[in-house]
């Protein structure tokens, strides 16, 4: 097959798909407003009946807060629609039950909120804090170096102690799009530099994080169940975790030319989705 023929067009899928998942930053906006063609396809969606979810690795902000913001820069997406990382704290099969457990979490108030609708008890950033997990949830109101610290000191300690600590990443992102030519870093990164320390110190033991959010295949069986539809589709805009995590998960995925899409030919990509579409306005 030659890199043209994964080609597609909204028509087309929508004549072969009957459900979509949809990822948010760097297909349906950037970090500053709605990307083109994104309301038309959810009210085009909506007027036909076609379920659709928003699926992301967000775990900053909870579900109501996120679909005000979508609504802020014109994207009609009501808080059922969104599936994010975050939520699935709240998920023992996924995240472990997590009540009555103490957590050290890194992200702001909405990170702490997801947490504790988990029912964790959340303990604050002060003095030789002492947890049974440690979830990464977000870079935002990261106190740089000091939040960071305090959560190596706490790995550090109960490791070498041998004391159990559950590691849990929600949004296993390295970066993202803020704007055209821009990026920044995500929780992602930060968990990469404690799982560094952990290779060096404990190379024998083989822990790491628990990645809750794309490409885990939690997150797209939590959202297929959700959707309902028999046949899903995946749109995004990065092949490490949309591309590659909807693959793992047995769905169709489509690279939306945006965002953090590669720009390259498709037939050099490292990984090898099911269809191209340049973007949603196309």
């Amino acid at each position: 097959m030659t890199p043209d023929a994964l080609l597609t067009d909204l028509a087309a899928l929508r004549r072969r798909y009957d459900g979509f998942l949809l990822d948010a930053y760097g297909v349906l906006l950037d970090g500053e407003r709605a990307l083109p063609g994104a309301a038309a396809l959810l009210a085009d969606l909506d007027r036909d009946g076609c379920p659709w979810l928003v699926v992301t690795n967000a775990a900053s902000r909870l579900p109501e807060t996120l679909s005000r913001g979508f609504a802020a820069v014109g994207l009609a997406i009501p808080p059922e629609r969104i599936l994010t990382s975050g939520a699935l704290l709240a998920d023992p099969g996924v995240a472990g039950n997590l009540r009555g457990v103490r957590a050290l979490v890194l992200g702001p108030e909405g990170s702490r909120r997801y947490a504790e609708r988990a029912g964790a008890i959340v303990v604050p950033f002060e003095g030789d804090v002492d947890a049974e997990a440690l979830i990464v949830a977000d870079q935002q109101d990261l106190c740089w170096p000091d939040h960071l610290d305090l959560a190596l000191s706490l790995l550090v300690r109960r490791l070498d102690a041998g004391a159990p600590l559950r590691l849990l990443l929600c949004n296993p992102d390295l970066m993202y799009p803020v704007r055209p030519g821009r990026v920044a870093l995500t929780a992602g990164a930060l968990a990469a530099m404690l799982e560094a320390v952990i290779r060096e110190r404990w190379p024998e033991r083989g822990i790491g994080f628990t990645r809750l959010g794309k490409p885990s295949r939690a997150i797209f069986d939590v959202a297929c169940r959700r959707l309902g539809a028999s046949r899903p589709v995946m749109l995004g805009d990065q092949l490490a975790t949309d591309i590659a995590g909807a693959l793992g998960a047995g769905l169709d995925a489509v690279l939306v030319g945006t965002g953090l899409a590669p720009g390259r030919e498709t037939g050099r990509l490292p990984v090898r989705p099911t269809w191209v579409l340049p973007s949603l306005a196309a």
